[in-house]
């Protein structure tokens, strides 16, 4: 895994991934103490980044295997990112994802002509039941993170970040990126590396949920006890990749935990000043940006809006709750 797979998967993806913007809004600088960006990739296709490096995966399998079909478990995002790049790619797909996903995302993976099994996230492994089918049907597993490629396409938001973040005058500082297994983490920090080195990636995780927070401080691949009990549904993994934390481990800063509640109140607070809808697991690099700043250093933070395929009562929720405090 190397910044020239990035590179090689941003051209391939050219034409077919949105450069997303990088937005602003003065309130939010000042709630958080310094100069905030947010990389809206909630306004890419299908919702969140999770298309780039579906795009990524799909687009580098050979013949046979794009003949066969592909494969891949996920709560939502990725579901909708390989559906949408098989289709286009004319692959079939089956996606395993869990029976508790919000509607919006099962529905809009089938829309996308994917075939959906579901199961329970608290008692059954959703990588054996991927596995099994895998093995029966012969199709190509992509893995949500833990992919080579998936990796080079997630890492392709940090080019645009780089640039963009040049673009704005800003050359160094933190960067939080709401965080699962890590594909979109390290793939990020691999592209920072080479284009911009001065800014250092900070994952951000829901509480509960921290295993690579965890993982960071103890040098080692932690598992989370539970894989249910936060809203958070989009970043929510059992442990670091194997092929990510290395490059986590390297690269990365010390980790972020946010609350659910925080992640609520960061989507009323991207609705207000920026006119984005974001889902809880993808505000929770905003909620660390403007929550946690006496974790922050530098007089520049950039936040990852990964997603925003949210449910309108989740989203309800959100404004009920904190739309008057914004």
């Amino acid at each position: 895994m190397n910044i020239e797979m990035i590179r090689a998967a941003q051209k391939r993806l050219e034409g077919h991934a949105r450069c997303t913007p990088l937005l602003s809004a003065p309130c939010l600088d000042e709630i958080a103490g310094r100069r905030l960006f947010l990389k809206a990739e909630n306004l890419q296709h299908t919702g969140s980044f999770k298309f780039r490096g579906g795009w990524s995966a799909v687009s580098a399998l050979d013949e046979a295997q794009r003949k066969a079909g592909v494969i891949a478990f996920s709560s939502g995002n990725h579901a909708q990112g390989v559906a949408l790049a098989a289709r286009e790619h004319g692959v079939t797909a089956v996606i395993v994802m869990p029976s508790d996903a919000p509607n919006t995302k099962i529905d809009a993976t089938r829309a996308l002509g994917a075939e959906v099994v579901l199961y329970d996230r608290a008692t059954e492994d959703r990588k054996a039941i991927g596995r099994t089918l895998a093995d029966a049907r012969g199709l190509t597993m992509i893995e949500p993170f833990d992919n080579a490629q998936v990796i080079a396409g997630q890492g392709t938001t940090g080019l645009e970040i780089a640039d963009q973040a040049r673009d704005a005058g800003v050359t160094s500082g933190e960067v939080l990126v709401c965080c699962g297994g890590g594909g979109f983490t390290s793939g990020i920090a691999l592209a920072l590396e080479a284009e911009a080195p001065e800014m250092r990636v900070r994952p951000v995780e829901p509480e509960g949920f921290d295993d690579v927070a965890r993982s960071l401080v103890s040098g080692q691949r932690e598992i989370n006890a539970t894989m249910s009990g936060s809203i958070c549904d989009a970043i929510i993994s059992p442990q670091p990749g194997e092929i990510t934390f290395p490059i986590l481990h390297r690269l990365c800063g010390p980790g972020i935990i946010v609350t659910d509640a925080e992640c609520l109140h960061a989507m009323a607070y991207a609705f207000a000043h920026l006119k984005l809808v974001l889902e809880p697991g993808g505000a929770s690099a905003l909620a660390g940006a403007l929550f946690y700043g006496d974790e922050i250093e530098g007089d520049a933070v950039i936040c990852t809006a990964s997603g925003g395929n949210v449910d309108a009562p989740m989203f309800q929720r959100a404004l009920n709750e904190y739309g008057d405090k914004v």
